[in-house]
């Protein structure tokens, strides 16, 4: 088990999330954006940096009782960590406990890298022809993976979520 110390000094190096993937006080640290695998981004690490925070404050503004963005902003979070290689830690009931980012449609643990995030797009575009209308129990869920993993991924389409130009750089 952890102590708030050592939790705190997790935090520069890894992102801390709460039970299931609700984000919980995620600050991207240069350590972890730096990490990010330079094969793993068909976009300017730049612009995927300021999705990802994005989707992140919008976690935890949900997590705080705002409006948040919902499931969406959830996939595309979730998606932008695995496509990261980031380490979360979780905040179990017998404490917190670190591990690799999960991809988003499979669950693998492995740390993403060019023929997982394929993989992991092929698996996205069939569970949205099975699905057409997303996911009823996660609203916008299926819909922000694909989006991420076709934007960051295949460098088409345009980022997931809107971000203001000054955040882009």
């Amino acid at each position: 088990m952890f102590d708030d110390g050592q939790l705190a000094g997790l935090a520069e190096d890894w992102l801390v999330v709460g039970t299931s993937c609700d984000a919980e006080s995620v600050e991207l640290t240069a350590r972890v954006i730096e990490g990010i695998p330079r094969g793993n981004l068909r976009v300017p690490r730049s612009e995927f940096v300021a999705v990802w925070s994005e989707a992140e404050r919008l976690c935890e503004e949900r997590r705080r009782g705002g409006s948040g963005g919902g499931w969406y902003a959830a996939g595309v979070a979730h998606t932008c960590r695995w496509i990261a290689g980031a380490t979360v830690v979780f905040n179990y009931p017998q404490g917190p406990k670190a591990r690799p980012a999960a991809a988003p449609i499979t669950h693998r643990e492995a740390r993403a890298h060019e023929e997982l995030i394929e993989s992991e797009m092929l698996a996205a575009e069939r569970m949205a022809i099975r699905h057409p209308n997303g996911i009823v129990e996660e609203p916008g869920w299926l819909e922000a993976v694909v989006a991420t993993l076709t934007w960051a991924w295949r460098g088409s389409a345009v980022p997931p979520l809107e971000v203001r130009r000054a955040e882009a750089g």
